[in-house]
């Protein structure tokens, strides 16, 4: 018999907008919690945030807050922001955690809530440890790594479209309200906890010793499509394809010299450039003239000979491919393949695709993503369930234009 999901009955409360505060939402919901997102009537910073269905409707916004439940309240009034207060403190056993990317002053003063609720958990996220604004565009120039990216011997800085940090403060987030739970059901104390985008950037940055490189003054140039420190880069088939090969461990490296045949080649290689390409940080001093025999190799093969051959032997490669060609893919590696995949129907989008939890628990095994939902949908039914208010009273306050009751 499968058990209730990690977090079910856990309850928060979510003022957000953009990627790392509702990703770190969307994961608590994906695991049991009860996450309400409290937005603007007319939706928030977010709600019409690209990419866009043809009417334009948000695709970024629905895919952040799925499975979550959907308040709008005008927070610009002064009501607003006692209604959205007293959803934060509501009396709750497993509530009163609050997770935002909004400044923690006014209404969402941590002093001022605290004082009301002692127990109160409340995770801000902020662009630097300042408060400061701050995304990946700009995070990224302050710590280098534009002039990383980009063709080898271009001094021009080259940003990339993946928001890696916003993706790694995002779980941070979860990562940092369950410490703060375990915390409070020892003490019964709540806390602040504050996570600065910056912040996790830089210790991500410490971590994977680029940091402690730079201190050294070791420079690092930019090295196009090459796996920096050990081998790997893009090459064509002969029959137009571009895929990527990697050789990072020796396992790896052993299963492209077999697959290739290219083993003497690259021995005599070796052997000529007084190098060991047993060890990955000679083969990438090493890459180019690699890189020479394998492209070579790979002109004189089709894709589905190199798939036949990689597939046998174990290489780490993979086909370069936009999202469509992943979708339209029919084989058992295809992204269609794949169970974290559902068709779920999205009102105003339609049925697409939406991904659920990456974890797998074996305790509670997989559950379908839940579509997410319409605007202020659950505004009547969350005021009643946590607030106690009749028909009257929310529709008094849909009235006077305080909340939206979508139907």
């Amino acid at each position: 018999m499968l058990l209730p999901n990690a977090l079910t009955g856990l309850k928060v409360i979510e003022l957000s907008a953009f990627v790392a505060a509702p990703l770190g939402g969307l994961t608590l919901a994906q695991l049991g919690a009860d996450v309400i997102r409290i937005d603007p009537p007319q939706g928030g910073l977010d709600y019409r945030r690209w990419p866009v269905a043809a009417d334009g409707t948000s695709l970024f916004w629905h895919g952040l807050n799925k499975s979550k439940r959907s308040v709008a309240i005008d927070t610009a009034t002064q009501e607003g922001r006692e209604l959205a207060q007293a959803l934060i403190l509501a009396p709750e056993e497993n509530g009163n955690i609050l997770l935002t990317n909004f400044p923690a002053r006014g209404f969402l003063d941590y002093a001022v809530l605290a004082a009301r609720c002692p127990r109160l958990i409340q995770l801000t996220v902020t662009g630097d440890r300042q408060g400061r604004s701050a995304v990946d565009y700009t995070v990224n120039p302050r710590l280098g790594f534009p002039g990383l990216t980009g063709p080898e011997g271009d001094d021009q800085p080259c940003n990339h479209v993946l928001p890696a940090w916003d993706l790694i403060t995002g779980h941070l987030a979860v990562i940092g309200i369950l410490a703060a739970e375990r915390s409070r059901r020892t003490s019964g104390q709540g806390q602040s906890v504050s996570l600065a985008l910056e912040d996790a950037a830089l210790a991500m940055t410490s971590h994977l010793g680029l940091l402690t490189e730079a201190q050294l003054g070791m420079r690092r140039d930019k090295y196009g499509n090459y796996l920096y420190g050990a081998f790997g880069r893009d090459f064509l088939t002969a029959d137009g394809e571009r895929i990527m090969i990697v050789g990072l461990t020796l396992k790896q490296w052993r299963a492209l010299c077999k697959s290739t045949g290219l083993q003497a080649a690259l021995d005599a290689l070796a052997t000529e450039l007084g190098l060991d390409f047993g060890r990955e940080g000679d083969r990438f001093l090493g890459r180019h003239g690699i890189a020479d025999l394998v492209a070579a190799w790979c002109r004189r093969h089709s894709l589905a000979q190199i798939i036949a051959s990689f597939e046998r032997d174990g290489v780490c490669w993979s086909r370069y491919q936009s999202l469509q060609q992943g979708l339209q893919d029919s084989g058992p590696l295809s992204l269609m393949a794949n169970p974290l995949l559902t068709m779920i129907h999205q009102p105003s989008i339609g049925n697409h695709l939406a991904a659920g939890l990456a974890l797998q628990f074996s305790a509670t095994g997989h559950e379908a993503p839940r579509p997410a939902p319409a605007l202020g949908v659950h505004t009547a039914e969350v005021l009643s369930e946590m607030l106690g208010m009749n028909d009257a009273q929310i529709g008094a306050l849909a009235q006077r234009h305080i909340v939206m009751c979508a139907a």
